[in-house]
């Protein structure tokens, strides 16, 4: 988990866990893959990395 965050925080919206851009209700956000079922949200603000979810599919 800690790596998967750390490549967040240096490559944004590239890396490992397939980044993807999210639409609709959670447009700005990303999601990356940590398993096939599980995914991480997050959003980048002012170089900050947000996390919305963590764990579930959303």
């Amino acid at each position: 988990m800690n790596e998967l965050i750390k490549d967040i925080q240096k490559n944004k919206y590239e890396g490992i866990g397939k980044p993807e851009p999210l639409r609709h209700s959670l447009s700005g956000y990303w999601s990356r893959r940590i398993t096939n079922e599980q995914r991480i949200v997050y959003k980048i603000d002012h170089d900050q990395v947000l996390i919305a979810q963590l764990r579930y599919h959303y």
